[in-house]
């Protein structure tokens, strides 16, 4: 199969309106997506993935008002917060209609949708009479890609196309949020920061436990791994134990010493700006990836705004 890279959004609905995945860009990250209404379509999503089926989708719609289309309820609480924040990177857990396949949703009852910020996915979506199912367009386990020339250098041959959006503004995958008996619920710390939902939603509780069965997508304890080890704590203490090593070290910005020359520093904010690490954090992790390294040693990030979504990311990548 030739893939090839472009903006035609024809080609696109074209291509997914015969049942092909077409890679498509978001906010967040890039998305290898689908026909959410047919699963012999959702199913090449998960054979390209090599995904485990137990993991579920989140579905992408074009608004607010395409929510009754599949999902049988729209609490007050998850209305208001679609107010605020959709477009853009918040997934909202929702009793779903029969319309949308077991096969999307992993048998729950309940589904993932989402309208993401990005105005040529949204008119593709327009365009559709079918929303799109769109895991993040990566190997299942491997780094998430933020650019069309990720999802190129990893789907090459196994996708017919990419729409090219250009880089990711937030870079990181959405936040996703359910209701369990009234309380607001975060499943996956992501894109949207836990202290914006408070602002419009009150106090959330926070679920991010990992199981083999998880109520929502991302909550798979080794879902975001780079191909090499990769070490997250303090940065002094990983480098006393594998500072002999050739090490590639990721860090929000360099205020600690480095004595080896032989190390590879990535800053992802030389300012400290969590919104920028958090673009830079899945490109940075496939850099040293692709360097040579033998250990990617990651400090941990403020416990605070989107820091908490790095340092889960970067404790999965760790197991």
């Amino acid at each position: 199969m030739h893939t090839v890279t472009g903006t035609d959004l024809n080609e696109a609905a074209r291509l997914l309106r015969a049942g092909e995945t077409v890679a498509i860009p978001t906010e967040t990250v890039y998305g290898l997506a689908a026909n959410a209404l047919d699963p012999a379509s959702v199913l090449k999503i998960f054979k390209t993935k090599k995904r485990p089926e137990f993991d579920p989708l989140i579905v992408h719609i074009p608004s607010p008002e395409a929510v009754s289309l599949y999902a049988d309820e729209f609490p007050e609480q998850a209305r208001k917060l679609a107010e605020h924040f959709w477009p853009g990177p918040l997934t909202l857990i929702l009793k779903k209609k029969s319309i949308i396949p077991d096969l999307v949703t992993s048998g729950l009852d309940t589904v993932g949708l989402r309208v993401p910020r990005h105005e040529l996915t949204l008119e593709l979506l327009r365009s559709l009479d079918f929303p799109l199912a769109a895991p993040s367009a990566n190997p299942f386990g491997y780094v998430s890609p933020t650019t069309a020339a990720h999802v190129h250098d990893q789907f090459a041959g196994k996708i017919p196309y990419i729409l090219d959006g250009g880089p990711c503004g937030v870079g990181i995958e959405s936040t996703i949020v359910g209701f369990e008996d009234g309380a607001c619920t975060v499943y996956r710390l992501g894109g949207l920061s836990i202290e914006a939902i408070e602002q419009v939603g009150g106090k959330v509780k926070v679920n991010v436990h990992v199981s083999s069965n998880p109520r929502a997508p991302g909550m798979l304890k080794s879902h975001y791994a780079p191909k090499i080890p990769l070490k997250f704590g303090n940065i002094q203490d990983l480098l006393k134990e594998y500072g002999n090593l050739n090490c590639g070290i990721l860090c929000l910005n360099r205020n600690f010493e480095i004595k080896s020359h032989i190390h590879t520093v990535i800053e992802l904010s030389p300012e400290g700006n969590l919104d920028e690490a958090a673009r830079n954090v899945f490109a940075a992790m496939r850099s040293l990836e692709q360097s040579g390294v033998d250990v990617i040693l990651a400090d941990t990030f403020p416990e605070s705004g989107l820091g908490i979504a790095i340092n889960d990311r970067l404790r999965r990548a760790m197991a």
